[in-house]
């Protein structure tokens, strides 16, 4: 995937997250936006799953696992957070996955806040 379409899928994906912190509002819980967001993200005709396992690496050998709560187009990790701010912690988090599973983009989505807060994390290998 080139830059360009790395950042309309990533437009996509934002307008996706409005959709839903508009019609939902604030208070529940991350697995509500969750659902609720690869709802509206399979309406845009965006191929996502949620809750996918994956490996981590090392030296090209599994060295432990977790569950991304999304994954776009099998390139584009989503982390979602209801939390107060995204802090570094959520950053590094993120990053790791992408390291550790030789992604470029992920996206923090918090819908914790009136405006839904979305930070961009780039894995530059």
């Amino acid at each position: 995937m080139n830059e360009e379409e790395y950042n309309k899928l990533t437009e996509k994906i934002i307008g996706c997250a409005y959709t839903v912190a508009n019609k939902l509002g604030l208070g529940f819980l991350e697995k509500v936006y969750e659902n609720s967001l690869l709802i509206e993200l399979h309406k845009q005709g965006i191929n996502a799953e949620q809750q996918v396992p994956i490996n981590v690496y090392y030296d090209n050998i599994p060295v432990g696992d977790y569950y991304a709560d999304i994954i776009i187009e099998n390139e584009i990790i989503v982390e979602l957070k209801t939390v107060k701010i995204i802090d570094n912690m959520h950053i590094a988090q993120l990053l790791n996955y992408l390291k550790g599973t030789r992604r470029k983009l992920g996206l923090i989505i918090n819908f914790s806040k009136p405006k839904v807060q979305i930070k961009r994390v780039v894995n530059n290998f």
